[in-house]
């Protein structure tokens, strides 16, 4: 998804902002508007501005996210490439060509699942 332009490139070339003509709308309960507004405060925005920047920033981060996903996925698949060749290896055993075939296929078939229960692991553990 595109990231949408925050500044008028008008023919004048002045950099003023976009108008901002759309809006937006959530219920809160009286409780969570009072901490949401004091968040924003705290960082010394207004409710309406910080909630805009909040959504802005979290569209941003979900491209993010999704590339730091894969690096993850495809790191644990060299780890896993790794522990399945070097023991053999370190033993002075040689690997056949169709034996190093399977464990590539292998590793493709299986990363994505260890890598997301890798991640469960570490969530479970972050939760207690």
């Amino acid at each position: 998804m595109e990231m949408p332009t925050l500044t008028n490139a008008a023919n004048d070339g002045s950099k003023r902002p976009i108008a901002r003509n759309r809006i937006l709308s959530a219920r809160f309960t009286e409780s969570e508007y009072i901490a949401l507004e004091t968040f924003a405060w705290s960082k010394s925005m207004t409710l309406a501005d910080w909630t805009r920047d909040a959504l802005i920033q979290e569209m941003a981060n979900k491209a993010s996210t999704n590339l730091e996903s894969h690096i993850f996925t495809e790191l644990v698949g060299i780890q896993m490439l790794l522990m399945d060749t070097l023991e053999p290896l370190l033993r002075g055993d040689k690997l056949a060509q169709e034996q190093v075939k399977v464990l590539f296929r292998q590793v493709q078939t299986t990363k994505a699942a260890k890598a997301q229960e890798l991640l469960a692991r570490r969530s479970q553990k972050q939760e207690k």
